[in-house]
């Protein structure tokens, strides 16, 4: 496998020399984060609860897992900006659910580098 530096991308080059895998820098630095924000044994619970459940609050959610609500918190913020959860409204409550489509995302590009 051969690394190339572009100036806004970074090309990997596979071990049979036809194929390129061609990563923008940007793009890159978020999938990174997106997967720091799931590395987490906590969050990997939320997300596999929220996968069980599919719509949760943050109350039924700390209860489940019997943290404190402000760690749950926390952890469901990390998750929101990373995109791996969205949210719902209705009336005074926010429902998290998993979005599917940034976790598909992610396994792309995973398999893409392995």
């Amino acid at each position: 496998m051969a690394l190339k530096a572009a100036k806004e991308a970074l090309v990997i080059t596979k071990e049979n020399g036809k194929e390129e895998i061609r990563l923008e820098y940007s793009k890159l630095r978020k999938a990174l984060l997106n997967i720091r924000a799931v590395n987490h044994p906590l969050r990997k619970e939320i997300i596999v609860l929220l996968e069980e459940q599919k719509k949760m609050t943050v109350t039924e959610i700390y209860v489940k897992l019997r943290v404190e609500q402000s760690v749950a918190s926390q952890h469901l913020a990390i998750l929101r900006k990373a995109g791996i959860v969205e949210t719902s409204r209705n009336g005074k409550f926010i429902h998290y659910s998993v979005n599917k489509s940034r976790i598909g995302d992610l396994s792309i590009l995973i398999n893409d580098l392995a």
